[in-house]
């Protein structure tokens, strides 16, 4: 399903919203209070904060969130707001098909970069170990985007 403004865009693909920064509001929000001033991009340590189509984005490619909140503090309209206290956002790393244990080959760099340790990897006959995160642990910080040597892992 798209939404009515990608309809509007003529953006039929039907590809869900990018990831905002962390403690964004609600999409829809988002898109009617952000000034796209940019202000969040120089003030994220990671920089990890690259601007798609006049707006901020997440790009765990380049590498994982800290949630230091400088992005929150530099920005001026108030569309992202830190709470220390609840989770940024509800993002769990997804394992595509080109996932290396897919094809029966050891791989477990996702795992070696979690540093919660939210990933793990469940045994199988006659396979290499499949990857499996752990909703609870998983802070959706996106350590394992990057160094996944085959770009299996998507954050949804």
């Amino acid at each position: 399903m798209i939404s009515r403004r990608q309809f509007l865009r003529g953006d039929l693909s039907g590809r869900k919203a990018p990831q905002r920064p962390p403690w964004a509001l609600p999409e829809a929000d988002f898109l009617a209070a952000c000034t796209r001033c940019g202000e969040c991009v120089p003030a994220c340590p990671e920089k990890i904060i690259v601007i798609e189509r006049g707006y901020p984005r997440i790009d765990f490619a380049l590498g994982a969130c800290s949630f230091c909140g400088a992005c929150a503090a530099a920005c001026k309209p108030g569309v992202l707001k830190a709470v220390p206290e609840g989770r940024p956002w509800r993002i769990l790393p997804v394992f595509g098909d080109k996932c290396m244990a897919r094809g029966n080959a050891v791989c477990r760099t996702c795992g070696d970069a979690c540093a919660v340790a939210a990933i793990r990897f469940r045994p199988r006959l006659g396979g290499a170990a499949l990857p499996e995160v752990d909703g609870e642990k998983c802070t959706g910080c996106g350590a394992c985007v990057a160094p996944c040597p085959v770009a299996a892992i998507t954050l949804t």
